[in-house]
């Protein structure tokens, strides 16, 4: 199942980073992410690993997550190893005469497990994450644009 929602945040790249390489705080603005648990010692860059327990609806699994990419501010990579499996990005690029704006790309490319629906649990799934995603960048805009965090 391949996913994608986008926004354009009325701030620089590296002011909307500056939330984003917060991983700990994405449950903030995240509705499917209910608490980060990280699984090295290192919470920031390329080859930190964390446990991510999220619920959509009554459905709850723990997403075992490693970031892959780390290209300050305009990538971060994420590899899904857990039950749901896959791989992810963000991506941030000015936009706006002079840069002033952030054109964010959220991608995702996710297998579901069998106990999901396997490819067939993707046809349901795919309007749910990309209006609970849709949501969740709305509320990272709001906290950019209004100073909420970082």
């Amino acid at each position: 199942m391949r996913l994608r929602v986008e926004t354009t945040i009325a701030a620089p790249p590296e002011a909307v980073w500056a939330h984003l390489e917060d991983i700990a705080t994405h449950t903030e603005w995240m509705a499917d992410a209910v608490a980060i648990d990280f699984l090295t010692a290192q919470h920031r860059g390329a080859g930190v690993r964390f446990a991510c327990r999220t619920r959509v609806g009554p459905l709850s699994t723990t997403d075992l997550m490693e970031i892959t990419e780390w290209s300050p501010p305009s990538l971060m990579g994420v590899r899904h190893t857990g039950a749901v499996s896959g791989e992810g990005s963000f991506e941030l690029t000015a936009a706006g005469p002079a840069g002033e704006s952030t054109r964010m790309v959220w991608l995702e490319t996710l297998r579901l497990p069998w106990w999901l629906g396997g490819r067939l649990g993707s046809l349901p799934a795919r309007p749910v994450l990309q209006s609970i995603w849709r949501g969740n960048l709305a509320r990272l805009k709001a906290r950019v644009e209004y100073g909420a965090g970082p």
